[in-house]
């Protein structure tokens, strides 16, 4: 029973910095390795860490099965928002320069929003694979 409490308190010491870490990825992405894939996994990462070491029942209350299928839907709409928005201002699909009086600014907004969508959904779309493994049998 005591490495089991050692255990939790690790767990919750970590979970903070590993979701930090997770950002970081997330906003770094566009200037070196990284992005929002990584990002998702690495968020999804601390959401099934919690789950193995508090339980599928609690995590599920943290994150509900709703949220996750929220999440996926959430990231690929943005994701199709903002290349849409780019054609409705007179670009191509994802064409991100035309978001923003300066092109530059444009890209550097339109590769965030799309990074960020791409976060959103991988981070769900991973937690949906952890529940329904994680949950078969029950």
């Amino acid at each position: 029973m005591r490495l089991d409490v050692v255990l939790r308190v690790v767990t919750k010491l970590l979970l903070p910095f590993i979701l930090v870490f997770g950002l970081y990825v997330q906003f770094h992405g566009e200037v070196g390795p990284g992005g929002g894939f990584q990002a998702g996994v690495i968020v999804a990462a601390c959401i099934i860490l919690y789950a193995i070491m508090f339980g599928l029942d609690r995590a599920m209350r943290v994150l509900s099965v709703k949220a996750v299928e929220k999440m996926i839907s959430l990231g690929v709409l943005l994701y199709l928002g903002t290349g849409v928005a780019g054609m409705l201002m007179g670009g191509e699909f994802l064409n991100y320069s035309v978001l923003e009086h300066d092109p530059v600014a444009g890209q550097h907004l339109g590769i965030t929003l799309i990074e960020l969508g791409v976060l959103i959904t991988v981070a769900g779309t991973m937690v949906a694979i952890f529940y329904a493994f994680a949950g078969r049998g029950r």
